[in-house]
């Protein structure tokens, strides 16, 4: 039985979508081959680099819980194991803004998978949002969200990461209140937003994994989300 890598994070690049408190991701070159060589004295060998300004908050990231609740653990005192561990996704998709997704939604989308939430779990939903929307306008204006209830509710569950292939986990832009985070913030807890392909994994139990930076004071990070799944 072989294993097979399914990637669920978005490119990082100058002009990418992000959600518009946050900052614009800038990216520059610190030298060239041609300006390295000329440096170093090397004949031969010159190194190419660039310098990245972005969010801490762009692209596929998890947040950590100081960034919605004063005082909590920023992201390097976050455990690990709320970002790598095994993980369920379930399908969303039929659940359109204003809508949001409500206790009774996600029960019956777990049964319909045949799957059960275990202490401990990462928890994705598919929602179809960046399959209908990325590169376009409307990627960062209306999507369904997580109603407090529904955030609760995988909260007393045991879920320790609750991921989204939209910009927020919560229901935008009519929850001012940040449901999902809100909930996040009285469970310290994780949430994962930007996310992609889960189509490629939705119903099904697997390994994920979603490691973020080891940033002293960090608010969030961007993570390289990849899903382990058996053939």
């Amino acid at each position: 039985m072989g294993l097979r890598i399914v990637d669920l994070s978005q490119e990082i690049f100058e002009g990418m979508s992000l959600f518009p408190i946050h900052q614009k991701t800038f990216i520059m070159t610190n030298q060239t081959h041609e300006e390295n060589m000329k440096n170093t004295g090397s004949e031969k060998l010159g190194f190419y680099a660039r310098n990245i300004l972005m969010s801490e908050h762009c692209g596929t990231h998890s947040d950590a819980v100081i960034e919605y609740k004063p005082g909590g653990p920023s992201m390097e005192q976050m455990p690990l194991e709320y970002f790598c561990g095994s993980a369920i996704c379930v399908d969303l998709s039929h659940i359109r803004y204003p809508a949001y997704i409500e206790p009774r939604d996600l029960e019956k989308a777990i049964a319909k998978a045949g799957l059960e939430i275990e202490k401990g779990d990462i928890f994705l939903m598919y929602t179809g949002h960046h399959d209908r929307y990325y590169g376009t306008p409307e990627f960062q204006k209306e999507y369904t969200g997580l109603s407090y209830e529904g955030a609760k509710w995988l909260a007393e569950k045991g879920v320790v990461n609750i991921g989204v292939d939209a910009p927020a986990i919560d229901q935008t832009p009519d929850d001012l209140d940040f449901s999902g985070h809100l909930v996040c913030g009285e469970y310290n807890i994780t949430n994962t937003e930007n996310l992609c392909n889960l189509d490629k994994v939705v119903n099904k139990r697997f390994l994920y994994f979603g490691l973020p930076l080891k940033i002293r004071g960090g608010t969030g990070s961007p993570i390289r989300a990849v899903a382990l799944l058996e053939d």
